[in-house]
């Protein structure tokens, strides 16, 4: 124990002595002088004034009494820590005892507990047979008291109706069917087929009962209207009672609903000839329609001569003339009756499901007789899609709930439909590219509808693809129209390819009217497919296509459907970036022919005697150079059948790109290839800017902007003899000292020389080849 008491003892002085200290202890202690965080102590306390001396004694004490305290400190914990630490033993030895103590108590009860389960498990078995008894007695109790409630509700039912208490009866109808309801978990399968029976038994006895009466209050309020109602047709004498009546049957029909949908078995049928389920018609609706139903099957059904495949459109206007005829009554009538009665049911709506449904019916059973008649079968669609259309916009039929159209989204009839497309737009291409007209514009006449000059073949193409497109448009689902897309963009191509064969056979003649044509026509065609691109219902397809992927495009590179799911591409992009091509190839090809002839008419221009002409002050008057004549005329004329033959874009582009092939040309083969004297500089100049020039300026207001090398030229030509030495200096100067590599700073550069002049666009390099041209120099 001392030595433990000596150790800690030592540690707790440890740390005391480096308090002191700031810094390592000076080596130099070792030899036996001051340590030197003791002389740097004294150094601070004291100092170097002898006066500060009498600090001495102060600073004895207050050392003496610090040292004190650290020695009570250490005797203090030498002396409580074996206290602690025996405490903390005792304590443990304490808490072992006890978990003992605690271990042995839960040995005994463990087998107290065991030996009590051994003996009551005798007890539990006897108790669990007797609670097997109970449960099954409770469920047979359960079952009895079923059938006594499905024996009181019928007996109830019987009273009521007996009594003429409607709406009781219809109450404990209810109740019998939401216990049948509460029963279809069960697995009392007989308990529940005579439920099911009873309840059927019950329910088809007062559904006729008022189903009787509903339609003998509707025939006398002559339901249903086979024509337009006629205002003046006087009510019945009792209407104001049969209205009573009928606000009696409607809401007591409704309360039906519930066990005419457990009686029929009405679930959701699976999807039939493309149609998706749908929920059954409320009943006093269903009862309203069996006379137009019986009607219906009458006439357009089995041999009769109203049931013909050819005629289609009359089953589909009958059924559009009965929605018609009947929806003010709906709407008046029966309408508020549902609002009163809390169902959520819209009768007009209703009325133009089940007669729809009919319409369906029909349908779905003649499609597939006509898929080997193209004829019929697109007589067929025609009427379907026109019958949409008006049941979509003259009676409001809601978006949501499918109509007619689904009938051709059948799987068959929708690939015979995309054929029977394909095959007459192929026909139609045919006729119109053979027609007599198809190259002329049919608008020629009237010069604020030309602008863009269509051809009619053009015009009537995109005619037939835009009438493809309202065909398709209104179609549920986005793989179908993507389809149909597909199918136009397909039709595009093989119109595009036409167009190439036509144009090769016409390339002969570039600037004849035809080859203008058709020029035109790819240029409308990709204005109208670039217009098409930013089109909504082009944009939802884009995005319809992006998250159907490979199911309708096949496999789409990464760029590429990064490109229209961030709507940076089209779904023309393709087709657009080959019109541009041939576009561009046929104005390449026109501009070709122009710029020969021109450079035909322009041989005795450029081999003028540019050296020998007579100055300006030698001439009274400048004019056109005769040797000019020609091509300044060959460019008029062209220019001229240009402009009545292109549409207005595509004639911008062509005399712009003719205004840069003829400065190109008149730079380096007039130009370059001759030396001027004044003269000739100046007639030279005179010739391009008084009449070159001008024959664009009739298309833009600075042409001389679209002749930079010619202009530039020409000011270089014909700068002053002083100017002209100052510039070539200025060159050389540049030249010498690029390649002395010593320029001059101060020196303004070739460039800023240029500038002043208004030359921007030559080098200094060919303004220097310029000067050169210039046979006017002082002692020549």
């Amino acid at each position: 124990m001392a030595a433990s008491t000596t150790e800690r003892e030592n540690s707790v002085d440890t740390p005391l002595k480096p308090a002191m200290a700031d810094s390592d202890p000076d080596p130099e202690a070792e030899d036996g002088d001051l340590p030197a965080y003791l002389a740097q102590f004294v150094e601070k306390e004291i100092g170097s004034d002898l006066k500060s001396l009498k600090k001495v004694s102060g600073l004895l004490e207050k050392l003496t009494a610090e040292n004190r305290l650290l020695e009570e400190q250490v005797l203090t914990v030498s002396s409580s820590v074996p206290l602690r630490v025996s405490s903390a033993l005792s304590a443990a030895e304490e808490s072992r005892v006890h978990v003992e103590a605690l271990l042995q108590r839960e040995r005994v009860l463990s087998n107290t507990l065991q030996q009590h389960l051994q003996g009551a498990q005798v007890w539990a078995d006897s108790l669990g047979q007797t609670l097997g008894q109970l449960d099954t007695i409770e469920r047979h109790m359960k079952y009895l008291q079923c059938l006594a409630r499905i024996e009181e509700l019928s007996d109830s039912i019987q009273q009521f109706l007996m009594t003429s208490s409607v709406w009781e009866a219809v109450e404990a109808v209810g109740s019998m069917a939401s216990l049948d309801l509460g029963l279809q978990e069960s697995g009392c399968t007989h308990l529940q087929a005579f439920l099911r029976e009873t309840l059927a038994f019950w329910h088809k006895i007062l559904k006729d009962r008022l189903a009787s009466d509903l339609e003998e209050v509707l025939t006398q309020l002559h339901w249903p209207f086979l024509s337009p109602p006629v205002s003046t047709l006087s009510p019945p004498a009792n209407a104001q009672e049969l209205h009573s009546q009928l606000e009696l049957l409607v809401p007591q029909l409704l309360s039906l609903q519930t066990s005419d949908d457990l009686i029929s078995e009405k679930k959701p049928q699976p999807s039939r000839a493309g149609l998706p389920p749908a929920s059954p018609l409320s009943l006093p609706i269903q009862i309203m329609l069996l006379p137009l139903s019986k009607r219906f099957r009458y006439h357009f059904t089995g041999h009769r001569q109203t049931n013909s495949l050819s005629k289609p459109e009359w089953y589909l206007t009958q059924v559009l003339m009965w929605m018609g005829n009947n929806s003010k009554f709906m709407e008046e009538k029966i309408q508020p009756i549902l609002d009163r009665a809390g169902a959520k049911i819209n009768a007009k709506v209703e009325l133009c499901r089940g007669l729809l449904s009919l319409a369906q019916e029909k349908l779905a059973y003649d499609a597939p007789r006509l898929l080997y008649d193209d004829a019929l079968f697109c007589h067929l669609v025609d009427e379907i899609l026109q019958f949409e259309r008006e049941l979509r916009t003259t009676h409001t039929y809601p978006s949501m709930l499918p109509g007619a159209l689904h009938i051709l989204l059948e799987e068959s009839v929708f690939q015979k439909w995309l054929s029977v497309e394909r095959k007459m737009a192929v026909e139609k291409v045919d006729a119109m590219l053979s027609a007599e007209g198809a190259w002329s514009s049919q608008y020629r006449d009237i010069s604020d509808m030309d602008e863009l000059k269509a051809p009619d073949c053009a015009e009537t193409f995109m005619t037939l693809l835009l009438v493809i497109t309202d065909r398709y448009r209104s179609l549920p689902c986005s793989r179908a129209q993507l389809s149909f897309l597909a199918l136009q963009r397909e039709l595009v191509d093989d119109f595009r390819i036409r167009l190439t064969q036509v144009m090769k056979e016409e390339s002969r003649n570039p600037l004849g009217a035809r080859y203008c044509a058709i020029l035109n026509a790819v240029n409308y065609i990709s204005t109208v497919l670039s217009d098409w691109a930013d089109n909504v219902f082009f944009l939802q397809l884009q995005q319809a296509a992006v998250s159907l992927g490979e199911e309708v495009w096949g496999p789409l590179g990464a760029t590429e459907a990064g490109r229209l799911a961030s709507l940076e591409g089209s779904l023309f992009e393709g087709l657009l970036g080959l019109l541009e091509r041939l576009r561009g190839d046929m104005m390449g090809r026109l501009l070709e022919a122009v710029m020969r002839e021109v450079r035909d008419k322009a041989q005795p221009y450029s081999r003028d005697r540019w050296l020998s002409l007579p100055s300006q002050m030698d001439q009274a008057t400048m004019c056109l150079s005769s040797s000019a004549c020609p091509m300044m005329l060959c460019l008029r004329d062209r220019l001229l059948q240009l402009q009545q033959l292109l549409c207005l874009p595509l004639f911008q582009s062509c005399w712009q790109g003719l205004a840069e092939r003829l400065d190109h040309f008149i730079y380096q083969d007039v130009i370059l290839y001759n030396h001027f004297n004044e003269g000739g500089a100046a007639q030279l100049q005179f010739d391009m800017t008084r009449n070159l020039f001008p024959l664009f300026g009739h298309y833009c207001k600075r042409p001389e902007n679209f002749f930079k090398h010619v202009k530039e030229a020409c000011i270089v030509l014909t700068l002053s003899v002083g100017s002209a030495l100052l510039l070539r200096d200025v060159l050389n100067q540049d030249e010498e000292e690029e390649e002395a590599l010593t320029p001059d700073t101060q020196r303004p550069s070739p460039e800023s020389a240029l500038n002043e002049l208004g030359v921007y666009r030559l080098a200094p390099v060919d303004v220097h080849i310029l000067l050169g041209l210039r046979a006017s120099w002082p002692g020549q």
